[in-house]
């Protein structure tokens, strides 16, 4: 019967794929082959292409950095990061309300402090009215519901640059922890929701989480950077968040990932999941999607790429010069997150991408 099947519906087929059928279907497997198969018909239109999709993008994945400055109307573009601004805490409010109405879930703020305020210890961090404590309250009273994400990592106060402290010309691990404790508690006390540790020093995230359980902020959860590499593209966000021009040594290897390694990543993760962390991030983003898939597949956990300031700056500017068509590249760019496995994306693009699908879903 399988011979005169085939023989009546494949006649145009050549002997080859006639014998290939037989041997497929002897073995028990379902026919997969052209042209019985043709992956096309379910890209053929629009409504198709949406019912198969495997991943999307939405604005409940979107969390958006905001950097914040000292001054009064104070909205200054960022060079290296075309279309990004650090904004004084008077104007602050304003940016608030429209990432509100845009309905992105969660920001991420970043201070960039005068210099007379930094020191080798970076003690300003501890300050419980410094410029971090009044955004974060600020943009609580503006939106409640707003989730505020908090760096916890000294280079923006340091004037050295670096995420800790420095004991004899090395960044001190235990020295800091201490430091990066009191920091977070800082930060929670101001309101913060996320306290998000990008220093790398180790063991932080289990003596953040006693000491926040120890003062009652049990339900303060810790975005950690947990795999973060020692990367080239940060270079943007330095200048915006003023740390370049005072790092006395460029290079944060001591700390940061190796760009060459994979399989500490999942030590990274596995430490930090153990020490209590609640959601984790990999940083940079693209070019680190294996990573991101390694890890989703190795643990089956809250996961964030951090799309961070060369990715945006590359993208940008190849759209400036009219390189790239600006929605498809974004957008492209962001649902690669998404397959991969994560769960959302901190990116610069978070306010231009939710205005966009807020009007196809009107």
């Amino acid at each position: 019967m399988i011979d005169s099947l085939l023989n009546y519906k494949l006649q145009p087929l050549e002997k080859y794929q006639v014998v290939k059928m037989k041997q497929t279907i002897n073995k028990g497997f379902s026919v997969s082959n052209f042209p019985r198969t043709r992956l096309r018909r379910n890209r053929m239109s629009d409504f198709s292409r949406k019912l198969v999709a495997e991943n999307n993008l939405s604005i409940n994945d979107l969390i958006y950095p905001i950097f914040v400055t000292y001054g009064s109307n104070t909205k200054e573009e960022i060079e290296s990061m075309p279309g990004i601004y650090r904004f004084s805490l008077d104007l602050l409010p304003k940016e608030i309300e429209r990432i509100s109405s845009l309905e992105i879930p969660a920001i991420a703020l970043f201070p960039k402090i005068e210099k007379s305020l930094k020191n080798p210890n970076g003690s300003e961090a501890l300050n419980k009215n410094n410029l971090i404590c009044k955004a974060i309250k600020i943009s609580k009273k503006v939106n409640s519901n707003l989730g505020v994400i908090c760096d916890v990592a000294l280079d923006p106060f340091t004037d050295h640059g670096h995420d800790g402290i420095i004991f004899n010309n090395q960044i001190d691990n235990d020295k800091t922890l201490e430091i990066l404790c009191n920091q977070a508690l800082v930060q929670a006390e101001a309101g913060c929701d996320i306290i998000a540790p990008s220093d790398m020093m180790d063991g932080r995230v289990g003596f953040i989480r006693d000491t926040l359980d120890n003062q009652g902020f049990i339900n303060v959860q810790i975005m950690s950077y947990a795999v973060k590499y020692a990367s080239a593209f940060y270079g943007p966000f330095r200048d915006a968040v003023g740390s370049t021009l005072n790092l006395s040594n460029k290079s944060k290897k001591s700390y940061q990932m190796d760009p060459g390694n994979s399989d500490e990543a999942i030590r990274e993760i596995a430490l930090d999941i153990n020490e209590g962390a609640d959601m984790f991030i990999v940083k940079p983003g693209m070019p680190y999607l294996d990573i991101i898939y390694k890890i989703k597949q190795e643990f089956k956990i809250p996961l964030y790429a951090y799309q961070v300031s060369g990715e945006y700056s590359m993208i940008k500017g190849a759209i400036d010069n009219g390189w790239f068509d600006e929605q498809k590249i974004i957008f492209e760019s962001l649902i690669a997150f998404k397959r991969a496995g994560c769960n959302g994306i901190i990116t610069y693009f978070a306010p231009y991408v939710a205005n966009l699908l807020k009007g196809q879903n009107s």
